[in-house]
């Protein structure tokens, strides 16, 4: 991809997503965690502890290249976003759940994030590879996503009715950028792009469907009722894999650690539809959605 676009365009476009993010959140939101914090604790220990500790495992099981290992733990380490409370809409979860640990999982994630990439860096890549996350780039990550949350957040508190005319266009343009990014990456690797889904293709098919099935079934094992497991499945089974590519081509500046976000981009729309469907077959009316 262009330089210009990879170090000015991505960040900018990511960046209107992410402010897309924060029109949705209030500050209630942070404070329902008291309301569910038992359904709110067991995602985060799904999201931040299980899912990585998978994603760790199928890199070593499958023996992925050390490359696609750190792109695969940085998708792992990415939070849930608006695609995943759309979900949870459609298939009957409780969408303020949804809000919620959203909310709280883009917070964390500007701190966890920067801590796992590192960790999988200094794990699998050889020491030739120059590729790392230092002090600055950890900034920088954080303010990708802090900084624009919190301005979607402020338009929402002082301008209502012009955040809700934003919405819809926003959630276009997320869906637009997604699939653009997608396709430059893989132009920008075609060379390699067959064995790359050789490669991680299993890998970020397996971590998509254990992300939905732990999800939903950790919290049902705990006692939490059916449409906030469903909320808690769809949160912690669709990852942020835009704000995972931008991430991998901006700051760290390497388009193959790119390349399992992209992939995973693909199966993650299919799978999570597919285990909707599945979920309003077992269990069609799910308890009441707490508001």
């Amino acid at each position: 991809m262009d330089s210009g676009i990879i170090t000015i365009l991505l960040p900018l476009a990511l960046a209107i997503i992410m402010v897309g993010l924060g029109l949705e959140l209030t500050p209630r939101d942070f404070g329902r965690v008291t309301k569910h914090p038992k359904a709110v604790l067991i995602a985060l220990f799904c999201q931040l502890i299980l899912l990585v500790g998978i994603a760790f495992v199928l890199c070593k099981v499958l023996a992925l290249p050390p490359l696609l290992a750190v792109g695969l733990m940085l998708l792992a380490a990415s939070p849930g976003g608006s695609t995943a409370n759309l979900f949870s809409y459609l298939f009957k979860g409780d969408l303020a759940l949804n809000i919620t640990l959203t909310a709280i999982n883009s917070v964390i994630a500007a701190l966890t994030l920067p801590l796992i990439v590192n960790f999988a860096i200094q794990h699998f890549i050889n020491d030739g590879q120059q590729i790392n996350l230092q002090f600055s780039k950890i900034l920088q990550v954080f303010a990708i996503i802090i900084v624009p949350v919190c301005i979607g957040m402020l338009i929402r508190h002082y301008a209502p009715h012009f955040a809700e005319k934003l919405n819809k266009p926003l959630r276009i343009f997320a869906v637009l950028f997604l699939i653009s990014i997608i396709i430059g990456a893989i132009v920008s690797e075609r060379q390699n792009i067959t064995e790359y889904l050789a490669q991680v293709g299993i890998a970020t098919a397996l971590f998509c469907m254990f992300s939905l099935c732990l999800g939903y079934f950790l919290p049902r094992l705990f006692g939490i009722n059916s449409a906030q497991a469903r909320a808690c499945a769809f949160e912690i089974g669709i990852h942020n894999s835009t704000l995972a590519m931008t991430i991998a081509l901006t700051v760290m500046a390497n388009s193959t650690v790119a390349m399992p976000a992209a992939v995973y981009s693909i199966f993650m729309y299919i799978f999570a539809a597919l285990f909707g469907m599945l979920l309003n077959k077992l269990a069609p009316h799910p308890a009441p959605i707490a508001t």
